[in-house]
């Protein structure tokens, strides 16, 4: 089985922000990504809208039904978000972590300290026909409260392998994602991974684990400058595969 890919393009909206026009439009650059291979998009609505905006959420939502492409909502644990899920009805909600002085999401989902909501949320999220992804820390003893929790998948950030600073400690970073990942699997959850992968690191982290999807954007979107979105991602997925 092969892994597919799911395209985050948050930083389409980023670019276009930066300026307060309407251009690029992050919905083109979703049906390009499609277009190109991709089996879903990603995108994360933040709460203080900073690049993605609800109107984006709404177009791509109807892309991708046309598409029968899978949208993957990233948001918070908030009243508000499980609102406009249940009202958009994404095949997927990815519960993330949030701080308003991040550049990106810097960790995963404390469940520790939130299972219980999030528990609550699944049921909501349940019974809206959503499936409930977290993401999580590459730690093992997760995997238990993410099954109890309610979810049926999990996405392992994978932002300490990616920003490792030599290949000892990218190493290190891929043991611990390969030990979570079986734990998650073992659980009884899907397993996806994301965040700073490149086409020079995908290889050696799908040697580890082969992970049904990987949510891959600011790369992406970055190689797209020079090259466009849909040879950005036909380019990535070349990497994925090319083991």
């Amino acid at each position: 089985m092969r892994c597919e890919l799911s395209v985050n393009v948050d930083h389409v909206a980023t670019l276009r922000q930066a300026r307060g026009g309407v251009e690029p439009v992050p919905a083109e650059a979703a049906r390009l990504s499609l277009g190109a291979g991709a089996a879903g998009i990603t995108v994360h609505l933040r709460e203080d809208r900073r690049h993605i905006q609800d109107h984006d959420v709404r177009e791509i939502r109807v892309l991708c039904t046309e598409a029968r492409a899978e949208l993957n909502l990233e948001m918070a644990l908030t009243e508000e978000m499980l609102g406009i899920a249940c009202d958009l009805k994404p095949e997927r909600v990815t519960l993330v972590p949030e701080r308003r002085a991040e550049l990106t999401t810097e960790g995963g989902l404390d469940l520790a300290r939130y299972g219980d909501s999030v528990a609550r949320a699944a049921a909501r999220l349940s019974n809206a026909g959503i499936t409930l992804s977290l993401f999580l820390d590459p730690e093992p003893t997760l995997a238990p409260m993410a099954r109890a929790a309610g979810a049926a998948m999990v996405e392992i950030h994978t932002g300490a392998y990616s920003n490792g600073r030599d290949s000892a400690a990218a190493e290190r970073e891929l043991g611990r994602i390969e030990l979570a990942a079986h734990a998650f699997e073992s659980a009884g959850m899907t397993v996806h991974a994301g965040h700073g992968l490149t086409v020079r690191n995908v290889g050696a982290l799908l040697k580890r684990y082969p992970f049904t999807e990987l949510s891959i954007g600011h790369t992406i979107v970055s190689r797209s400058v020079e090259v466009g979105m849909a040879q950005a991602v036909r380019e990535m997925l070349e990497a994925m595969r090319r083991l």
